[in-house]
C-alpha cells in the first residue's frame, strides 16, 4: 500500500502544480488586463482547490502508512531525524498543508469579492504564496528519480 500511495502521490502533485500554476497566472494576466470574472475562472480555480484537497487526503494517507512519515519521527525522535528525514516527515507535510489551506482561503475569500479585479487580485495573491510554499518543499532529490 505504501509504494501505491507515494506513487500516486508523487503523479498527483504534477497536476497539483499544474493546474496551481494554470490557476495564478490566468488570474494574474486577467488582473493585468482588467478582464471580467466569468464562469471558466471560477472552474478553474475551483478544480485547483479539489485537485489539492485530494493530494492532501492522499499525503495525509501517506503520512501515516509511510515509514519516512509518522513512523520515523515516532521510532527516532525529532532530535534524530537528519536533513531529508526532517524534510519528509515535518517540512513537506506541514508547508503542503500551509499551502493548501491558502487556496481554500483565497477561493472563498474571493467569492465575496464584488468586482472582477478585487476577484482576481485575491486568487492571483494567495495562490502565488500557496505555489511558492508547495515548490518549496517538495523533496527534489526523490521527486526526480
Amino acid at each position: 500500500m505504501y509504494e501505491t500511495t507515494q506513487i500516486i502521490h508523487s503523479y498527483w502533485a504534477y497536476l497539483v502544480l499544474l493546474i496551481l500554476t494554470l490557476a495564478t497566472f490566468n488570474a494574474l494576466i486577467k488582473l493585468l488586463g482588467k478582464k471580467e470574472f466569468n464562469n471558466n475562472d471560477l472552474r478553474i480555480s475551483l478544480f485547483t482547490v479539489i485537485v489539492s484537497h485530494i493530494q492532501l487526503v492522499i499525503g495525509l494517507i501517506l503520512y501515516f502508512v509511510s515509514p519516512l512519515g509518522l513512523k520515523s519521527i515516532q521510532n527516532n525522535g525529532m532530535g534524530g531525524l537528519d536533513s531529508f528525514a526532517r524534510q519528509v516527515a515535518v517540512e513537506h507535510p506541514f508547508v503542503g498543508i500551509l499551502g493548501i489551506i491558502l487556496i481554500t482561503v483565497g477561493f472563498s475569500k474571493h467569492k465575496k469579492k464584488l468586482t472582477a479585479g478585487k476577484k482576481f487580485k485575491t486568487i492571483t495573491i494567495y495562490y502565488f504564496i500557496a505555489w511558492l510554499l508547495i515548490f518549496s518543499r517538495i523533496p527534489w532529490s526523490t521527486w526526480l528519480d
